[in-house]
């Protein structure tokens, strides 16, 4: 398993920007597939994004596609989101997950997971 860690969440108002960054430990990060969930307060955890390891494709949840884009430094074992266009429904806890399997748009096909960095998005 690989160990990550995230950070940049914080306070924004509706309509501003952040970047989430997701840092890993090991020296397989490339082999790894990435992706970023978020749990809103009374909700289940959900889907945001990820970002193959070996080609770099991505996905997006299709509620976020247009907002939201998932990156990697492979020099620096980091993962981003970067959030625009931030809504008071995008408070939630985000966290970042890394799987070596192929079901990416599910939180059963991660079994390494940060414990989350929290986003408030205010009105």
């Amino acid at each position: 398993q690989v160990q990550l860690v995230e950070s940049g969440g914080g306070l924004v108002q509706a309509g501003g920007s952040l970047r989430l960054s997701c840092a890993a430990s090991g020296r397989t990060f490339n082999s790894y597939n990435m992706g970023w969930f978020r749990r809103a307060p009374g909700k289940e955890r959900e889907f945001v994004a990820a970002i193959r390891g070996s080609s770099g494709i991505s996905y997006y949840a299709d509620s976020l596609k247009g907002r939201f884009t998932i990156s990697r430094d492979t020099a620096k074992n980091t993962v981003y989101l970067q959030m625009n266009s931030l809504k008071p429904e995008d408070t939630a806890v985000y966290y970042c997950a890394a799987t070596r399997g192929d079901s990416l748009r599910s939180r059963n096909g991660y079994d390494s997971w940060g414990l989350g960095t929290e986003v408030t998005v205010s009105s």
